[in-house]
């Protein structure tokens, strides 16, 4: 019995997903290269159903991070591993139309290449459609960055590469600085080793929003298969290798992210640097080092590794992955530790307390000590009003801490807050840069050149005719200093920080004891979340219960908690505090009688389920603070595992 016949009746023996069957069967009538084709009857004589439903049950999916999923599968075939490369890669990425593989990745090319050019057109422009590339050091990141390059070189665009891995921020300054009309990086983040991705950024700068992530996943289905095989061979004669001065280049721009680089010249700071075996090496180190750090790296580290061999998970936000780092700053007695994650977008930390030892700040805290610090510092400059003002604005997601939308109005400045992914944060200086140039345009028939413009000079015109925006961050490490980036940086996340670090230790005080400050001025805040993971088909039909349920059936009350309001942002119109209505998405918050709240969203990235939970509680005084403390952290405890809970019953169904 061929492979075929085999499908059609594991399908009709409801082994395999309808879905599964179609998909199975519309790319072996596509015309597979040999070891593809040898993939598929390995797994069929195999029998694993359980494999090949999640291969096959759909396609990639653009969401919060473009496409990302798994390039190596659960069970994996001879014709796929072939000869292992010297870092266990294997020959060739898994088969399937839900695995990041030639296929996906060109069809993801040529329906990025198709919708830029229909744009252009659209717009008038006759430009040659350009696209920038970089990718971090994952398994098949230089050849999928090749492979996309060709195809759009194939298509008739310009395409740019880097001469090595590279991080996600200098992507997105590049597509700006080159004035590429569409950028990539090849990716997954800190997903685990056998993952990649492929994000896409648009013209600013910035990962894509509506109408063009959704306008690039209508090309993207467009494309038949029968297409792809035209570009399976790479061909790099007409791609363009980006050298030293493209790495200048973004140097001098992350180097901005220090507002007051002389706190680095009044005390040495000793800091301990990892990136995790990923790209953060290539411009973080260069920039500590230049600001007057001293900067120890760990070693074992450092060399680009797609296994990521001395950690579980490539994550600066786990402990367990920082735990090398914060072992060499004992060792060395060093101020603070970063660490970045394979693309370096996201920055972790530990910092010296008093008593010597390193302690881990979550993503929130972070975040809120660089709000504090940068507004505080911005004012001292005179770059924002003493008395703050409406025209300047720190923008978050709703998913990070609450301690910040504190800061903001204690600061008197606006804050804004976005839906999940940093892409909505870019969005709002898009508008701003937008606004600013309408502005200046209609005034005096000035066209703003907004990238040659300085740092200070564009503060003060962005305050005068537009909002000016002096800082912006989210909940899972990822922070950005100033527009010049529109996406997370790792890189100048890691100078930012260096510089508070300075700053605090020239106070004569530590970290932990600034962060202190912070509560006793706002009050204590503490977040929790909660990760529910469902891998597979069928996972994703248990994420997709729990979401349903909530808008059928909100929750009422988790054990004695009763809930007090239910936000639907998939059905009810919200607006930021800009008065621009927020886009739909399947994002809930739910308040509790307890003063708690929570936001519950499905992961765009991984597939999980997260909830993250909002505790706070006021200060009276610093000889309260650690008992505040304990009974906040203790009723936080108690609210996750009852929401936990019932998400489990309701994934049931």
């Amino acid at each position: 019995m061929s492979s075929l016949a085999q499908i059609q009746a594991a399908g009709q023996a409801g082994h395999l997903l309808p879905a599964t069957v179609q998909n199975l069967s519309d790319w072996l009538a596509a015309g597979l290269p040999a070891w593809a084709e040898a993939s598929i009857d390995e797994l069929v004589a195999k029998a694993a159903w359980a494999e090949l439903n999640d291969r096959f049950y759909r396609y990639l999916e653009f969401g919060t991070g473009g496409i990302r999923g798994r390039t190596i599968g659960t069970i994996t075939t001879a014709a796929e591993t072939g000869t292992l490369s010297a870092m266990g890669t294997p020959a060739h990425a898994a088969i399937g139309c839900n695995i990041l593989n030639d296929f996906t990745l060109i069809r993801a090319t040529i329906g990025l290449y198709r919708y830029t050019k229909g744009w252009l057109t659209k717009s008038g422009r006759a430009d040659v459609p350009a696209l920038v590339i970089a990718h971090d050091v994952r398994h098949f990141s230089r050849h999928f960055c090749e492979l996309a390059a060709s195809t759009w070189t194939k298509l008739g665009g310009n395409a740019y590469i880097f001469e090595g891995p590279r991080s996600t921020p200098q992507l997105s300054f590049s597509v700006r600085m080159l004035k590429a009309h569409a950028g990539v990086v090849i990716t997954a983040s800190h997903n685990p080793p056998h993952d990649n991705g492929f994000k896409a950024y648009f013209e600013d700068g910035a990962q894509m929003v509506s109408p063009h992530d959704t306008g690039t996943v209508a090309e993207v289905n467009a494309v038949p298969l029968a297409e792809l095989g035209a570009f399976l061979e790479p061909d790099l004669s007409r791609v363009v290798t980006l050298g030293r001065p493209a790495d200048d280049a973004y140097l001098a721009v992350a180097a901005k992210a220090a507002i007051d680089p002389s706190v680095f010249r009044k005390t040495k700071l000793k800091v301990i640097f990892t990136n995790i075996h990923g790209t953060g090496g290539v411009m973080s180190v260069p920039l500590l080092i230049h600001a007057g750090c001293e900067v120890h790296a760990v070693q074992s580290q450092v060399a680009f590794d797609p296994r990521f061999p001395t950690v579980k998970s490539p994550n600066p936000e786990n402990a367990e992955a920082l735990s090398l780092a914060v072992a060499l700053a004992e060792k060395e007695d060093a101020d603070v530790v970063v660490a970045t994650d394979p693309d370096c977008d996201r920055m972790g930390v530990a910092v010296r307390g008093k008593d010597g030892k390193q302690h881990l700040l979550t993503g929130n805290q972070i975040g809120s000590l660089l709000a504090e610090y940068r507004l505080t510092k911005l004012k001292e400059l005179g770059l924002i009003p003493v008395a703050g003002s409406q025209s300047v604005a720190i923008v978050k997601t709703f998913v990070t801490t609450q301690l910040q939308d504190a800061i903001g109005r204690g600061h008197g400045v606006k804050v804004i807050n976005t839906l999940t992914g940093f892409k909505w944060i870019a969005a709002k200086i898009a508008g701003y840069e937008a606004q600013l140039k309408a502005a200046l345009f209609k005034e005096s028939g000035v066209a703003l050149d907004y990238d040659a413009s300085t740092f200070e000079a564009r503060a003060k015109l962005l305050q005068k005719h537009s909002t000016f925006y002096a800082f912006g961050c989210e909940e899972s490490y990822g922070y950005l200093p100033n527009d010049a980036v529109r996406d997370k940086d790792g890189n100048a996340a890691c100078l930012m920080f260096a510089e508070l670090c300075a700053w605090v230790k020239l106070q004569g005080k530590t970290v932990p004891e600034y962060l202190d400050e912070v509560y006793l001025k706002y009050g204590f805040y503490l977040e929790g979340v909660v990760n529910i993971y469902y891998e597979g088909a069928s996972g994703a039909a248990k994420i997709k219960r729990i979401l349903e349920t909530y808008r059928s059936a909100p929750p009422k009350a988790f054990g004695d908690v009763a809930v007090t309001r239910f936000q639907d942002f998939g059905v009810e119109v919200f607006k930021d505090a800009d008065g621009e209505a927020i886009p739909r998405q399947d994002l809930y918050i739910v308040s509790l009688a307890n003063g708690y709240s929570f936001a519950a969203r499905g992961s765009g990235t991984e597939p999980k389920m997260k909830f993250y939970v909002f505790a706070s509680a006021k200060v009276g005084s610093a000889t309260e603070l650690a008992e505040v403390k304990a009974k906040v952290k203790a009723e936080l405890d108690r609210v996750k595992a009852l929401i936990e809970a019932d998400a489990k019953a309701r994934a049931e169904g």
